[in-house]
Order: structure tokens, then C-alpha cells, then sequence
């Protein structure tokens, strides 16, 4: 008969050697991967040739594909969205802040060359590492009551450093702090996310990098020029009359008679033909400065939709539906007679 203590034993045993052959089996796994030829290396080598990169760069992005959790060697060089996973994935592993200077600037070189930054206005952004210098960006410091503009002054792999003038306290009051950046791509989309302040430096403060970007579309949806009149309410429950120069089911271009905050919430009311008033919050994104010469004393702001909007939207939708319905039967139409 088996004591108790014998089994606990035997056990513990048993479990030990599942472990060793686990173990065992990673670190088998962990030299193939290092050593051993992997899927879409032909690929590889064909797709590297075409860029004009120096034996260190090559060797780095060797390092991103080692690290990577891709199957395919040559994944690393189809996206940008795969390059920083890769990227991600080598600094996790390594630890970013013990790898050696020149094999970080190798990676920001790579990505410059393989057109995976924000210069390339056809990249996907995914990392505030893609951000350039010069950049012009928001900081919120807190909240959205302090707002700051700011400016990309230098961008590394550990950190990157924007430009700050203590009008809002002295930037060290923020070091161990998170605050909110928001960048506008023109054309693309407003990109957002919490970073923190890892120290600062005379007119600087210096940021931490994010991953974890919100992406806010400009022109995800079709817009229809409507020149609405509109009621903005603002927080304090003070309100002003503008004008809604556009409309899509995303978001709107809106003219107010002063400049408002990116980041600031706000309420519009507007009459929506055949559907009624609406009463929506929207977050004002961009300033455009007085770009409609029909509207020369309004202010042009884009801003997105916010917090519950989802009849509103779906109203918006319909509403440029038949818009466009009734514009494609006029004009065909006006075809017809003159077919």
C-alpha cells in the first residue's frame, strides 16, 4: 500500500519532469527559431535587396524577425502594422531600455527606409514612435480644462520630447504623470493616446511611448453640404448660433463665431429635414481658422460625433441616403432629355 507522503512524492516527481520536458522543448524551439531557416526567407532576401540598407540595419531587422511571432520571415516588411509588432515584441523581450544606442537608432532608420512612418501618407499609424519631428500636437494635461499646443522636437525609440512653456505650472509638476496627446493627420484621421511623462528639460517635457492609439476618422463617411442653421451649448450652459457647412454620420464641419478647444465637448442643436431637431454632443477635433467665404465671420471647426448618438446617426445616414437618391434621379433625368 501507498503512504500518503510515498504519492505526494511520486507526484511531485511526475511534475517535475512534465516541467524539465517543457522546459526543454521551449528552449528546443527558442535555438530553432534563432538558427534554422525560416518560411519566406527567398522572400526575404529579394524584398530587403530593394532598399538601401547598411549590414547593421540588416542584422537589426534580423533581430525584429527572430523576435517577432510571425511564421513568415518576410511578414516584418509588408506593413507598418507588422514592422511594430515585430518592434514591439524585440524591445518586451530585450527590455528597450538595455539595448545598445546604435541598434535603436538602426530601428528608427528602418522604419524611415521602409516608408513605415508618419511621413508616408499612406502608412497605417499604429505607434507614437511613428510620429515625426515637427509634428504639431495637443497635449491635454489634464482632463481637457488645460490644453496645450505642442510641437514633436525630438523623437528616439526609449522616449520622444515635445515642447512645453510652463504656462500651466512647471513641467516637473507632470514627471510620473500621464497626459493625453493628440496628433492631426490632415486627410486621415485624429489619433489620441495616454502617455507618461518620463522627466523634464527646459522648454521640454519627455514622453514615454504608446501603442495604444484611438484613431478618430476625418472622412470615414459620405459628407453632404447642408449650411444648417445650428445652436452650439456649451458646458456652462452659455450658447452661440453658427452654421453646419457638412454632415456625415461620423462627424461634421461647423462654423461658430469664436475658436474653440480641440478636445472641448460640446452640444449642437439643429433641425435635420424630415426627421426633426436634433440634440447631439460632438468633440471639437481641428480649427480650420475662416475658411468658408460665405460664412467670413465663423470660425471652421471639424468635430466627431460623441457620447449617444446612435439614432442621431442612423437619422444622419438616411438622411444623405435619399439626399443622393433624389440628386441621381434628377440628373438622370436631366440625361434623358438630353439623350
Amino acid at each position: 500500500m501507498i503512504l500518503p507522503y510515498q504519492l505526494a512524492w511520486i507526484v511531485a516527481i511526475l511534475l517535475l519532469g512534465l516541467l524539465l520536458v517543457v522546459l526543454f522543448e521551449i528552449q528546443r524551439s527558442n535555438y530553432r527559431r534563432e538558427h534554422e531557416e525560416m518560411f519566406g526567407t527567398k522572400e526575404f532576401d529579394t524584398k530587403v535587396a530593394l532598399y538601401d540598407l547598411t549590414p547593421k540595419e540588416i542584422r537589426t531587422l534580423e533581430k525584429l524577425v527572430r523576435a517577432s511571432k510571425f511564421e513568415n520571415k518576410d511578414a516584418v516588411l509588408n506593413s507598418s502594422h507588422l514592422f511594430e509588432a515585430a518592434v514591439l515584441d524585440f524591445y518586451e523581450m530585450r527590455d528597450v531600455d538595455t539595448i545598445r544606442d546604435e541598434t535603436l537608432d538602426a530601428v528608427t532608420r528602418l522604419r524611415q527606409k521602409l516608408g513605415f512612418d508618419a511621413s508616408n501618407p499612406l502608412t497605417v499609424i499604429v505607434s507614437t514612435r511613428q510620429f515625426n519631428i515637427g509634428n504639431r500636437v495637443d497635449l491635454l494635461l489634464d482632463g481637457v480644462s488645460k490644453l496645450k499646443h505642442s510641437e514633436i522636437l525630438s523623437q528616439r525609440e526609449k522616449i520622444w520630447k515635445v515642447s512645453y512653456d510652463d504656462s500651466f505650472g512647471p513641467g516637473s509638476s507632470y514627471v510620473g504623470k500621464e497626459v493625453r496627446v493628440r496628433w492631426t493627420r490632415p486627410e486621415d484621421a485624429v489619433y489620441s493616446t495616454n502617455v507618461r511623462v518620463f522627466a523634464s528639460e527646459p522648454g521640454k517635457l519627455v514622453l514615454r511611448h504608446s501603442q495604444q492609439l484611438d484613431k478618430q476618422q476625418l472622412r470615414r463617411w459620405l459628407r453632404e453640404v447642408v449650411n444648417f442653421p445650428v445652436e452650439a451649448v456649451f458646458a456652462d450652459g452659455s450658447t452661440c448660433n453658427g452654421v453646419l457647412y457638412d454632415l456625415s454620420a461620423g462627424g461634421i464641419l461647423i462654423g461658430l463665431p469664436m475658436e474653440c478647444e480641440s478636445g472641448l465637448h460640446i452640444r449642437i442643436k439643429f433641425d435635420l429635414p424630415s426627421f426633426g431637431p436634433e440634440d447631439v454632443e460632438i468633440e471639437i477635433l481641428r480649427n480650420l481658422g475662416h475658411k468658408n467665404p460665405d460664412f467670413p465671420e465663423y470660425f471652421s471647426t471639424t468635430a466627431s460625433f460623441s457620447g449617444a448618438f446612435g439614432w442621431t446617426q442612423e437619422r444622419v445616414l438616411q438622411y444623405i441616403f435619399e439626399v443622393n437618391k433624389k440628386k441621381k434621379a434628377k440628373e438622370s433625368a436631366q440625361n434623358a432629355l438630353t439623350s
